[in-house]
């Protein structure tokens, strides 16, 4: 037989371990390639099991194999409170605490080998000993290292069954008291909470880190290092709560009360909306929908100048897109879902811009911020353009190319953008048109295209009427409009060489076009 060279031989791979995991009382199952088992006494209730670093409470009775009792929990009268990984006294269960859930009694029998560490906090037991703990599940509190550096250590204390979290662009109301480790009261919110933008903080730098991390309804302690609480200068005493050491670590209780997540509709931010009541559905209004709404409508300094659909009033109707009300009113509920509610505030630039205006309950006086609480109600969507037969895409493309171009006439470019918009939406997808009907999607993606970006010039868009344009070249590498109002765009964004390029292109195709 041929001798195989010993060191260029394969190695020899270890057998596969894999868990046994007990399911039914009394069965016995083996966790771990180091011969943890256990043995399931009484099933637990729920899905959920703890993970390392979490915080359990359990009642436990330890004993040696075979031999007399030597610990137990329920001797002391209360349950033994540990942090799954840093505990000696359960050190050997820690791959049999993270199977358990809520409730469960199972039997750990721990080999030598994972408890030998642990003995010096028993007596008289033998370091070769195998040991079993009889373990209840009475709960736990989920531990989060926040910052992923120890700076942060959250504990949930109550949990919540919502979903959605806060982002750093959204407003949070949190309720909180702030501690030092000898448990002076430091701070604290009032007793309805308190608001803020998350992205502006609010005490310290710990609770805008924390809060992005939270349910609404969500409480928990944080456990905040002096990086990121009120670092090496401390504070001082303020409105009669004690002053804050230099280097102190700080206790929080944090509650989550509410959240309104926010949108910006324009990109200039000057239209902006805050989701109070969200809905988890997907549908919004398209260009031409029917939506019915109510709304209460104030000024910055709350003044109530309008409001529709209360005190017995049938829900306001309207049409999205076609100049029935304010521009900025007009954009935002076009965003809004059936059933969300929301508070949108609108700049006088998308509302009634520089000149006072008279309303039903008062005058708006010029440059006024408005603040619109709108419940959208119900609304009835035009046709998408997949639920509608070819000549009905190329005849909405036109009726929509034709309603630009008197906004644009009309000087009213950030209406007529949506129009061509939404017509060359409806042409985009052209793969069941006939030689014909391709022809015609073509014409209106390429010249309601160039009239966005003639839209997009003056609303100072540079970057939008650059795409614009550019896939214009794609259906026709030669337009000359496209080329020179790219370059239009690229002159205002001061990128000179690309501007230089297109322009002498339009030289080269046409030098006689004025």
């Amino acid at each position: 037989m041929e001798e195989i060279d010993e060191d260029t031989a394969p190695p020899m791979k270890a057998e596969e371990f894999r868990p046994q995991y007990p399911n039914r009382a009394d069965e016995e199952g083996i966790l771990t390639r180091c011969g943890l088992k256990k043995k399931l006494v009484r099933a637990g209730h729920g899905w959920d099991s703890p993970e390392p670093g979490d915080e359990v409470s359990v009642h436990y009775t330890s004993r040696v194999l075979g031999g007399e009792q030597f610990s137990s929990s329920r001797n002391k009268g209360e349950p033994l409170v540990v942090v799954i990984g840093d505990d000696h006294v359960l050190k050997g269960c820690n791959d049999g605490l993270v199977t358990m859930r809520k409730g469960e009694i199972a039997v750990f029998t721990v080999p030598p080998k994972s408890t030998h560490r642990s003995h010096d906090v028993f007596f008289a037991i033998p370091i070769d000993a195998t040991l079993q703990f009889e373990i209840e599940m009475i709960s736990w509190l989920k531990v989060v290292d926040v910052c992923g550096d120890g700076g942060i250590i959250k504990k949930i204390l109550s949990r919540s069954e919502m979903l959605v979290r806060p982002e750093k662009k959204d407003e949070v109301t949190v309720k909180y008291e702030a501690r030092l480790e000898d448990d002076s009261l430091v701070a604290m919110s009032p007793e309805t909470g308190v608001e803020f933008l998350v992205n502006d903080g609010h005490l310290c730098h710990a609770v805008e880190k924390a809060v992005v991390t939270m349910r609404k309804g969500e409480k928990a302690l944080l456990r905040v290092d002096p990086r990121y609480a009120f670092g090496c200068y401390g504070r001082p005493a303020q409105d009669g709560l004690s002053a804050i050491p230099p280097n102190a670590v700080i206790i929080i209780s944090l509650e989550l009360v509410a959240f309104k997540l926010i949108e910006c509709i324009t990109e200039d931010m000057k239209v902006v909306k805050k989701i109070t009541k969200p809905v988890e559905s997907f549908e919004k209004p398209n260009s031409g929908t029917i939506v019915q709404i109510r709304y209460i409508a104030k000024l910055e300094d709350g003044t109530l100048f309008d409001q529709k659909g209360f005190d017995g009033e049938d829900p306001f109707e309207f049409k999205i897109d076609e100049e029935q009300v304010i521009i900025g009113l007009d954009l935002a509920v076009a965003s809004m879902k059936r059933g969300e509610g929301a508070l949108i505030i609108i700049d006088h630039q998308y509302g009634f811009g520089n000149t006072q205006t008279q309303m039903n309950l008062v005058a708006i006086p010029s440059f006024s911020t408005l603040y619109y609480e709108v419940e959208m109600v119900e609304f009835t969507k035009v046709k998408e353009p997949w639920d509608m037969e070819p000549e009905q895409k190329i005849e909405y493309a036109a009726k929509r190319k034709e309603e630009g171009n008197l906004y644009f006439k009309a000087g009213k470019y950030q209406r007529a953008s949506l129009r061509y918009d939404t017509a060359v939406k409806y042409v985009e997808f052209d793969a069941v048109f006939n030689e014909e009907q391709k022809k015609m999607g073509k014409f209106f993606k390429v010249s309601c295209n160039l009239n966005n970006a003639a839209c997009k010039i003056r609303l100072k868009e540079f970057r939008e009427a650059v795409a614009l344009c550019s896939r214009v070249l794609q259906l026709e590498s030669c337009n000359i409009k496209a080329l020179f109002r790219r370059a239009q765009a690229y002159i205002e964004m001061t990128d000179f060489d690309l501007a230089a390029l297109d322009l002498k292109k339009t030289h080269e195709i046409d030098p006689h076009n004025q």
